[in-house]
């Protein structure tokens, strides 16, 4: 990697930025702080002006509660960049925020950015503009499976193989490492929020009750479950009655969340079982020992690992701070760049790999 003076001298000043750029959450590391930044991936909009008016945690409260010249909305649905303007003017004000806490005024950030492994050279290009419009001296691109089994602890450099299993808002990541390498990878537009979808459709056909996003995701965590529970729940949910158009409020069990669940659990399942499928027999016989890792938001979904183990037959367990797993393992890679910079993500036309020194 040749030697760049200026990036070596600016180096000294400047931070180093890991982002996890989320369908659902965006998180911030800062070399040398840790996460400084963990805000929904929300932007409220002014329909006239095209101007954010809110972005993270106070957007996402305005989520259904905004007047007619103002839009909440996510710049990113299953894991990508769906309005590029907006995501960068939601990456801007991160770095921002970053920049706010220091007394000195810092030349421009290194930053890298998870990726899901599926996504397209466009898809990968539009993240990488997005970081460098929003303020970034350099961009690098890292897939998020890769970087949540580094934030796991994972053995990704050793001849042994290990799984992980990135459940996040928009996108889950399965893949299987060994000797600093994917083995086998899936990227599924299975999630979070398809998980959230599932419970406003069930509740709208079984009691013609309309909910919203944030009133499902409340739903999910409180009585969702992938296995039996040892002792079921029941809550109250707040909504409007489709037929009478009044306020209603119903009392849903965590059995019913877990029927209605099951379609998105049993893809994401069947989905580790087809990667299982292709793994080489040595392999297999190294996860039987380590077994399968999840990391992500949707990890923490009640009886989750003991689903994949009950029907993958191989040890399943939530690693420790599942939701910061991607943006650790993304900062890792700045405290060993020349060595671990192999676990980059290159683009087509020009390479994320930049001088580092």
């Amino acid at each position: 990697m040749a030697f760049n003076p200026l990036n070596w001298l600016l180096g000294l000043f400047s931070l180093d930025i890991a982002i996890d750029l989320g369908t659902a959450n965006t998180l911030v590391h800062v070399r040398g702080k840790g996460i400084v930044v963990n805000e929904p991936s929300w932007v409220s909009i002014d329909r006239r002006l095209k101007q954010p008016i809110a972005i993270g945690l106070e957007a996402k409260e305005m989520a259904g509660r905004t007047p007619a010249n103002v839009i909440a909305m996510r710049p990113l649905r299953d894991g990508v960049i769906s309005d590029f303007d907006i995501a960068q003017e939601m990456l801007s004000y991160f770095i921002g925020k970053v920049h706010e806490q220091s007394i000195v005024p810092l030349p421009s950030p290194r930053v890298i950015v998870g990726i899901p492994a599926g996504v397209t050279e466009v898809e990968k290009r539009a993240v990488y503009d997005a970081t460098m419009v929003a303020g970034a001296r350099q961009a690098f691109l890292i897939e998020e499976p890769v970087a949540a089994a580094l934030g796991a602890g994972l053995p990704i450099g050793e001849i042994r193989g290990s799984m992980v299993v990135d459940i996040g808002g928009g996108t889950t990541e399965v893949a299987v490492l060994s000797s600093h390498g994917v083995v086998v990878s899936r990227s599924l537009r299975v999630a979070g929020d398809e998980m959230d979808q599932d419970i406003v459709q069930y509740l709208r056909n079984k009691y013609n009750l309309l909910i919203g996003e944030n009133i499902a995701e409340q739903v999910k965590w409180t009585l969702g479950s992938a296995y039996p529970l040892q002792t079921e729940k029941t809550m109250e949910v707040r909504g409007r009655n489709l037929v009478t158009g009044l306020p209603e409020t119903v009392e849903v069990s965590s059995v019913e969340i877990r029927e209605a669940l099951a379609p998105s659990v049993k893809v994401i399942v069947d989905t580790v079982r087809d990667a299982l499928e292709e793994v080489p027999p040595e392999i297999v016989a190294d996860l039987m020992d380590i077994g399968i890792c999840l990391t992500g938001g949707g990890s923490l979904l009640q009886g989750l690992a003991d689903r994949f183990s009950d029907e993958l037959r191989l040890r399943t367990w939530v690693t420790e701070d599942p939701l910061t797993c991607v943006v650790r393992g993304a900062a890792m890679i700045f405290e060993d760049f020349d060595n671990f910079s192999r676990y980059l993500v290159g683009l087509e036309r020009g390479s994320t790999r930049h001088e580092s020194k």
